[in-house]
């Protein structure tokens, strides 16, 4: 080896117990988000303006709230390097659970599935941090076992609240500004993420580990247990998103409302600029990538294209906006 490429394959490695700099987020990536969404929100607005004067942003930000949910625990597994395909399904059986639970325990409901879900988090990330087994790999055979679960605990058939659930309906019939309580929550998790993420050891750790892991491993960054509570974070978002579905659905199924919001959810994460690589994430700006995944399928049939072709454009947006968006100060080469 010559000592040019000695001299590349160098890598950094800063003093035992100092974390790496986290540089802030900065130029397109940061105000990306915002653009795009309101780009499309113009378009929107100037053909269908009753749309957008008859209350049209509330009704995007309701429908945008299991996604943003989802989408802030998939941005805090990113972050990290990893991934989660299974939050959704956590989700959609958090939201099983819950419609079960209510009627026999009335308010501990809620805390039982979010103490369930987080727990399911954790389990994901404990065997990724301390068995070695790839995110994608993981939870991709754990999607399939929760699945499995909510069809065994639903019956296979819908789950209605029975009883005691007026105080969860209540997030979606109240609000602030005409948006349903279950938005304002997914907002109030996004700003308790980036206060972690921004000005907490713990947050900074996690976004280290994604940046350099090796780098982060020689300065004393506790990288398992940080993988572990980027997963516990997720399930935790994710029965949030649960409890989201109950308040605007009053019931749940393993085929209705909340199935099919993986992809949605991983969208709104690299959209609100999450890198898919790790080692960047803004919680704030997710709440426009999910407000924009929300708001695609109103912009397509405003410009009149045809229910079947909705998913080429919902595709073509999201890999635009992520080739905008995404960082690329981790390497020259994209993988």
């Amino acid at each position: 080896m010559t000592k040019i490429d000695s001299e590349r394959t160098k890598v950094a490695v800063p003093a035992r117990g100092k974390l790496p700099s986290v540089k802030r987020i900065g130029g397109w990536h940061a105000i990306g988000p915002i653009v795009i969404f309101l780009a499309i929100l113009v378009v929107v607005a100037i053909l269908t303006p009753a749309f957008i004067g008859s209350g049209g942003l509330a009704i995007i930000a309701s429908s945008s709230a299991p996604i943003l949910l989802l989408a802030l625990g998939q941005a805090m597994v990113l972050n990290v390097g990893s991934i989660d395909l299974s939050n959704a399904a956590i989700g959609l059986l958090g939201a099983i659970l819950l419609a079960l639970t209510l009627g026999p325990v009335a308010g501990l409901s809620p805390v039982i599935v979010l103490l369930a879900t987080t727990a399911f988090g954790a389990v994901n990330g404990l065997i990724v941090a301390y068995a070695q087994v790839p995110s994608f790999a993981l939870t991709l055979g754990t999607l399939g076992i929760f699945q499995a679960v909510a069809l065994v605990a639903s019956g296979r058939t819908t789950v209605y609240v029975a009883s005691n659930g007026e105080g969860v309906h209540a997030l979606y019939e109240s609000g602030i500004a005409n948006v349903p309580m279950t938005f304002w929550m997914g907002v109030l998790l996004a700003v308790s993420l980036w206060v972690l993420l921004r000005y907490t050891r713990i947050g900074r750790g996690m976004t280290a580990i994604g940046k350099n892991e090796s780098a982060a491993i020689f300065s004393a960054v506790r990288t398992r247990s940080l993988k572990v509570l980027a997963f516990a974070l997720s399930g935790f978002a994710a029965g949030l998103a649960g409890i989201a579905i109950i308040a605007q659905a009053g019931s749940a199924s393993p085929t209705g409302l909340g199935s099919d919001l993986l992809l949605p959810a991983i969208a709104a994460a690299l959209i609100g600029g999450t890198s898919i690589s790790g080692g960047v994430v803004n919680p704030l700006t997710v709440i426009f990538g999910a407000l924009t995944v929300a708001l695609v399928p109103i912009a397509t049939t405003a410009v009149g294209i045809d229910a079947q072709a909705q998913s080429l454009v919902y595709g073509a947006v999201i890999i635009g906006v992520v080739a905008l968006t995404m960082s690329r100060n981790k390497s020259s080469i994209v993988k």
